[in-house]
């Protein structure tokens, strides 16, 4: 196992994500009470919603992206590259999901290394070299070694639940009653300003996450070389998948490797990833530092 390089940089984003998202939550209780719900109610949801964010999160995305926990026996080479990363960066080995669809990518889910799961799609296996793929995972295994995945989970639930009331205010406005619509306009617009913070709070988080993912990547297989190889050709069949597809899968893009942007999208402006080109020329950086040319 070779030592791994703890990102202070990436732990101190974490905590400070996860204090503003508390202010978040404060924000969230505020938009119910102007709907006239009760202080115990209030109390009792978000603790529901902590717990089903903690204990659930991990089966929360799978369902969302209909990935499946596959067996040793179905897909034993992935297995045992899951395995091999795993090893490497000091943690157990999570279980494995396949995803079926034809947008190549990766992501990592789950609260804790113990408790973690990686999946890939069923494209991005047919698409690229073992030691390619082997790189991703390890970009992958990274995510959970830094334990950043349970943070920017809790950061798209609270955008996801903003979003619904987004998408209702109008309609509550209109058609409810009288006494009750200037409330559910102003906790709309309270509703807006929270999306949008937790989705700055997302962006922020996440591209410095890939970044860190990527460098763990090349601790793990030694070989920032197949990552950027890798990158490249994902980013080239993205390009390729029809658009539909892409939205099928848009609201996991904070957890792919790549994402899957369909340049229709407002997501679009809030993209979790740094450029493909500033993650290739950092790693490329690190390829030269690994062979002591710099």
């Amino acid at each position: 196992m070779k030592p791994w390089k703890r990102d202070w940089g990436l732990t101190g984003r974490i905590w400070l994500t996860m204090f503003l998202l508390f202010l978040v939550y404060l924000a969230f209780i505020a938009i119910l009470s102007m709907l006239g719900i009760g202080l115990p109610f209030l109390v009792v949801l978000v603790f529901l919603m902590a717990f089903v964010q903690y204990f659930f999160c991990d089966r929360l995305v799978l369902w969302s992206t209909r990935a499946r926990v596959i067996e040793p026996d179905e897909y034993p080479e992935l297995h045992r590259m899951v395995e091999r990363c795993a090893t490497e960066a000091g943690i157990p080995k999570p279980r494995v999901a396949v995803m079926q669809t034809p947008v190549p990518n990766a992501f990592a889910t789950g609260r804790s290394p113990k408790k973690a799961v990686v999946a890939v799609t069923d494209s991005i296996m047919r698409l690229l070299t073992p030691r390619e793929l082997e790189a991703v995972i390890a970009h992958e295994i990274s995510h959970v070694r830094n334990r950043d995945v349970l943070t920017l989970t809790i950061a798209s639930f609270v955008a996801m639940i903003a979003a619904i009331i987004m998408n209702n205010f109008l309609f509550a406005a209109m058609f409810g009653r009288r006494d009750s619509g200037g409330a559910w306009i102003i906790a709309g617009i309270v509703a807006v300003v929270v999306y949008f913070i937790a989705q700055l709070l997302i962006m922020a988080l996440s591209r410095y996450r890939e970044f860190s993912a990527d460098r763990g990547s090349a601790y793990i297989t030694g070989s920032p070389k197949d990552l950027i190889s890798a990158l490249g050709k994902i980013s080239g069949r993205m390009e390729a998948v029809p658009p539909q597809q892409k939205q099928a899968v848009e609201t996991a893009n904070a957890f792919f490797i790549i994402p899957a942007l369909t340049g229709k999208s407002i997501i679009e402006l809030f993209s979790t990833h740094p450029p493909l080109e500033k993650r290739i020329a950092a790693l490329e950086q690190l390829d030269l530092e690994m062979k002591g040319l710099i």
